[in-house]
């Protein structure tokens, strides 16, 4: 996705949540300022393969999420997914995150050559800058939801699972299969669940623009504020 395209719905998602935009960019600068570009080339296998989105929701530890995300050709994990998937020997080619949970996580797989797409936003510089530094640069894939700059890209996407599946898309991913997504998870505070709401309406939109239709929104489409 370029970042025309994205804009607009950039600008929609800062008026519902009354976030700040030169936040975000002075996020993405500080990002900027820790890391290199990174070789998309590592994330070459993407193109034409089944991508297994794998959400940090309750359901992913399911038998049958789970054995989902085996049979994937690839797996992109948000978050703490990642520690749940490799608990069980289901290996990760690519984490999502904003470095809210598991630095740690982060830290390790850079430093086993695992990409790491690192996300800057508004209220996170203090995470950037205490994780970043200790990471692999070679294996950190810097993530904006602003404007692009220098090594920073943005490829789409706002929570860490639904940027896992516009990566994905972006690198030319044949089809997506979405593990441990819960959209009505009950224990979550109000502010995840508005942006559970977001994720939803990104994917919805997301599929229409792949031409492919998602099993995690059946049933619920009809229900979902498009997006043009």
């Amino acid at each position: 996705m370029e970042y025309d395209e994205w804009n607009p719905v950039y600008e929609r998602i800062l008026q519902s949540f009354g976030f700040d935009r030169r936040a975000d960019e002075r996020a993405r600068d500080v990002l900027a300022s820790l890391t290199t570009p990174f070789e998309m080339e590592r994330l070459a296998d993407v193109e034409g393969a089944t991508v297994a989105i794998a959400g940090a929701g309750p359901s992913l530890e399911s038998p049958d999420r789970l054995e989902r995300a085996r049979e994937a050709d690839l797996v992109f994990a948000a978050s703490t997914a990642v520690d749940v998937l490799e608990e069980r020997g289901i290996a990760v080619d690519c984490m999502i995150t904003d470095l809210d949970k598991n630095p740690e996580t982060v830290r390790r797989l850079t430093h086993r050559g695992t990409p790491v797409a690192v996300h800057a936003h508004g209220d996170n510089v203090p995470a950037v800058e205490a994780v970043v530094p200790d990471c692999a640069d070679a294996s950190v894939l810097p993530t904006t939801q602003a404007e692009p700059v220098g090594p920073v890209v943005n490829t789409g996407g706002f929570t860490d699972g639904d940027r896992a599946a516009f990566l994905a898309d972006h690198l030319g991913a044949r089809q997506l299969v979405f593990v441990g997504w819960d959209f009505d998870d009950p224990t979550v505070d109000p502010m995840k669940a508005r942006k559970l709401e977001w994720a939803e309406r990104l994917l919805r939109w997301l599929e229409r623009r792949r031409g492919e239709r998602f099993g995690v929104l059946d049933g619920r489409r009809g229900d979902i504020e498009t997006i043009e």
